[in-house]
């Protein structure tokens, strides 16, 4: 009865603007479609408007209002009076609700209408009816808190025209209608205030409720390190955003820009919920997205990936100083000194203000320097990581800008993983040069992740680190780790040791630092062609976590090392990461050591001992780490190496080169019948093995067998990578219980030896030597103390490296004074062999030079061999005459002659 009440009296009041307005639509189309618009429009809900005369023609009152205003009417001129004239046919009215007597009804008080109003309302809310219009309704004193009626209806109205339900204050949409677009682009989409209001109510809620599978709350914990340590980059987890928010995630990469920006402000409100007084310290806080699931490799950015999130890696080559950019722009009129602004910049097009709003000149203005807001800025160029550029391809390059806390994040040399938005930015240059419609692209670094900093471990599942651990309690590791390096390569097994040992590496030290000591071991091999020196670094480059791979020919000392150019845009001086510098924390190749100008070849000195590189060019005076260890191969002078002369004499080389070296490894190229055929036998059956049409064929080949290695199982080179990865980052072996004497009586051996022959010079960097390889041994075990057993070994690789360097007289001496050193872990058949070979060589050369022919069996009395293995300790030699070894060399005993022959 109330509403109807109401109903009526409000029927009454209108009954004259309605007649004059239904004659005024049957006479004027315009005014007649906008009442139409505004009524029964079709599908569109309009905002609820409580006063006739301001939701008509009030400041938010209709969305075509600007389209229709060029063929509408003027309502207010001199036939005005004519629209109220009376039509007694068009004024009629429905006589549902009028049927009642005035008499019957009674004026409502203010309680009671407002009663009524609630009622109303509440029906409609119920029935799902929104957006109707509403004459003449009061306020909602609910609603109604701190916002004016008029700017009430506009936000109304905004959400209305996105297809908003408007009656609801807090609304949270549904996941549902988030990812239904409505036939936007995500770009567009994202933009709209509805679906950014709700994306920053998500992510708000993601970052206060999300937790990991201990149930501790990760942003809080992270927030707290961030605000501690006076931060503004709060890094999110992709994959934890996908878990929990996987629309979120879906939008981010498409529309990075946007999403960011309400990522941005969400976080600065959580922040500031648990911080309030932190917007003193940081103004901004910033999102910063890791663990991007796709990474792109510089090579392969295209077209397609313009403006979207991508995460690539490469080495940083060089960097800009930290320029500052402007933000938030303010500018001094130079005529009446107005400050105009602020304007905001954006990264692609200088913002310039035409005209002073005071005095409406156009200039010239300046800026005002103390009101201007500026931010970090610096620009770096990351290149292709070396050992992932394609033969014959130059490494391609990218130009990446940091912004805020991003600067100095990293430097040259670095290699980094980047998350950023693909962009294009106009460059004037560029299109001078390649015709106009032409953009340069460059990334805008959201996240950096530097590689080096532990990151190789990270990539190690729980699986293989248990692996690695299984492996390692294996009795005979070492001598596995040895057999499997390089296992397509026959024979060399000092070569094979010294690699294994350098790519382990010892334990940097820096005793207050002060004064660094390397750890890397750098190794030298030299000798005669064809004997796989350069299959060997071909090798390293693999198995390496790092490497870079350059030849003597095609490096000069710039390239080595670093060079400094003008950058073509800015014009500054920049430094530019040579070889060495790209290879911190790696390995540097250099294959034909001996071709490189001496010029050249002095300026990795420094970065060989102190591992550092130190440039003073066009007033830049600097120092890189150069923390790598240097493997080399070169040939001796003449091609061929001679026996006869002293290593001095083979190699063109210069003292201070050769100290640097720890381990020298010397390749002869010797003529053995028995050797040379197992050679020939195991490279003809590896070409079988690894020939394309092998596996279709269906041919089933026995497995090569090495007959000079040891019978243990190599491991697979994938789990030998991440065993050289886990050992050099985990393991840190320390030297309490190293026996000090042992290596002091050593060195004092070696040194008067040295004196004495003159081939290589022994100084006290080959006491460090022995110290870092002992290291190495012990990280091959995973252990975390030096032991006996690794300083023999060090000795031992520190002896053979001596002794291969001598003339051939003074070799076999030296084996005698040395040989229980050189014995260590030795297998005595190995040792029986090698005698045993030496007394043929003997019998060989006797034959030529008395018979100037050679048989084809040599005889050697048992007696001859027994007394040489007493010399090593050596008294049962029965198994070695039954060792596959003894057999496969081609030799057989004869008990009852007492003969060991051997046929060719």
């Amino acid at each position: 009865h109330v509403a109807l009440e109401l109903l009526l009296n409000r029927t009454k009041a209108q009954t004259a603007s309605d007649s004059s307005e239904s004659f005024h639509m049957a006479t004027s189309p315009s005014r007649a479609s906008r009442r139409g618009d505004l009524t029964s429009s079709p599908g569109r809900d309009l905002p609820p408007f409580e006063d006739e005369s301001e939701g008509l023609l009030g400041e938010g009152h209709l969305p075509n209002e600007e389209e229709e205003d060029g063929d509408g009417e003027e309502l207010i001129g001199d036939g005005m009076e004519r629209d109220y004239r009376a039509i007694p046919a068009l004024d009629r009215y429905e006589q549902e609700g009028l049927d009642l007597d005035d008499e019957d009804l009674s004026e409502l008080s203010p309680g009671a209408r407002a009663a009524a109003e609630e009622a109303m309302r509440k029906r409609d809310r119920e029935q799902g009816i929104s957006g109707r219009l509403r004459i003449g309704l009061l306020y909602d004193s609910e609603d109604e808190d701190d916002e004016r009626p008029a700017a009430r209806r506009r936000r109304f109205a905004e959400r209305a025209a996105e297809g908003v339900d408007g009656e609801e204050e807090e609304m949270i949409e549904s996941i549902e209608n988030l990812e239904d677009m409505k036939g936007h682009t995500v770009r567009e989409w994202v933009s709209m205030a509805a679906p950014r209001l709700e994306i920053y109510n998500r992510f708000k809620n993601f970052l206060r409720t999300h937790v990991d599978e201990n149930g501790h709350n990760v942003f809080k914990e992270k927030i707290s390190d961030m605000c501690k340590e006076n931060k503004e980059s709060l890094v999110v987890n992709y994959e934890d955003l996908a878990a929990r928010e996987h629309v979120l995630a879906y939008f981010l990469p498409e529309a990075p820009s946007e999403m960011l920006k309400v990522f941005d402000e969400a976080a600065k409100e959580v922040v500031l919920a648990m911080y309030p007084k932190y917007d003193r310290i940081a103004h901004e806080i910033h999102v910063r997205i890791c663990n991007l699931p796709l990474v792109e490799e510089i090579r392969s950015l295209r077209q397609l990936h313009l403006n979207q999130l991508i995460r690539t890696s490469g080495v940083v080559s060089s960097c800009t100083g930290v320029l500052p950019q402007l933000g938030m722009i303010k500018y001094n009129c130079n005529k009446c000194n107005f400050v105009l602004g602020p304007f905001f910049q954006s990264q692609n097009q200088e913002v310039k203000p035409g005209s002073c709003p005071e005095c409406q000149s156009r200039g010239p203005f300046e800026i005002n320097m103390e009101e201007t807001v500026y931010q970090n800025y610096q620009r770096i160029t990351i290149q292709e990581s070396p050992g992932k550029v394609a033969a014959g391809r130059l490494p391609r390059s990218k130009d990446a800008i940091l912004l805020a806390d991003l600067v100095d994040s990293c430097k040259p040399g670095d290699e980094i993983e980047l998350t950023g938005i693909y962009h294009n930015n106009y460059d004037g240059s560029l299109n001078m040069s390649n015709g106009f419609p032409v953009f340069a692209t460059v990334i805008l670094a959201n996240h950096i992740t530097r590689r080096d900093e532990g990151v190789a471990v990270a990539e190690l599942t729980d699986e293989d680190v248990k692996a690695i651990v299984a492996l390692s309690k294996d009795e005979r590791i070492g001598e596995r780790i040895f057999a499997s390096m390089a296992p397509s390569i026959y024979g060399h097994e000092d070569i094979k040791r010294a690699l294994a040992l350098s790519l382990f590496g010892g334990e940097p030290k820096n005793p207050g630092g002060k004064h660094k000591v390397r750890g890397d071991i750098n190794v030298l091999l030299c000798g005669d062609p064809g004997t796989a020196k350069s299959q060997f670094l071909k090798y390293v480059e693999k198995v390496a976590s790092r490497a870079v791979f350059t030849t003597g020919q095609g490096a000069s000392a710039v390239g080595l090392t670093a060079y400094v150019q003008r950058h073509p845009v800015s014009r500054e001086w920049t430094l530019e990461a040579g070889a060495l510098v790209l290879a911190d924390r790696g390995v540097c190749l250099i294959d034909e050591f001996d071709k490189m100008n001496d010029a050249d070849r002095t300026s990795i000195h420094e970065a060989m001992e102190q591992q550092s590189i130190s440039i003073s060019k066009a007033g830049i005076v600097t120092s890189l780490q150069a923390r790598c260890t240097v493997i080399a191969a070169s040939n001796p002078i003449g091609g061929r190496y001679d026996p006869s002369l002293t290593f001095a004499e083979n190699v063109d080389l210069t003292e201070p080169i050769v100290s640097r070296f720890d381990v020298l490894c010397v390749v002869r190229d010797t003529i053995d019948p028995v050797q040379d055929e197992m050679l020939a036998r195991f490279v003809v059956s590896s070409h079988i093995k690894h020939h394309p049409s092998h596996r279709e064929g269906g041919v089933a080949l026995e497995e090569v067998v090495l007959p000079n290695s040891s019978d243990v199982p190599p491991i697979p080179q994938e789990l030998l990578r991440k065993y050289i990865i886990y050992a050099k980052e985990r393991i840190h072996p320390k030297l309490n219980q190293m026996d000090q004497d042992k290596v002091a009586r050593i060195y004092s051996d070696l040194r008067k030896e040295s004196m004495a022959t003159g081939s290589i010079p022994i100084t006290v960097r080959h006491i460090e030597s022995m110290i870092r390889m002992a290291e190495a041994h012990a990280k091959m075990h995973l252990r975390d103390y030096v032991l006996e057993d690794d300083v023999n070994m060090a000795i031992r690789v520190m002896l053979e490296s001596f002794i291969d360097t001598q003339k051939f007289s003074v070799m076999r001496s030296m084996r005698k004074t040395f040989a229980r050193y050189l014995a260590f872990r030795r297998d005595n058949n190995e040792l029986l062999l090698f005698i045993l070979k030496q007394l043929v060589a003997e019998q060989v050369a006797y034959q030529r030079n008395r018979y100037g022919v050679q048989n084809d069996s040599i005889e050697v009395a048992e007696k001859d061999l027994q007394d040489k293995a007493r010399q090593i300790n050596i008294h049962n030699l029965t198994a070695f005459y039954d060792s596959d070894l003894f057999r496969s060399n081609k030799f057989s005993h004869d008990g009852k002659k007492k003969l060991i022959l051997q046929q060719f």
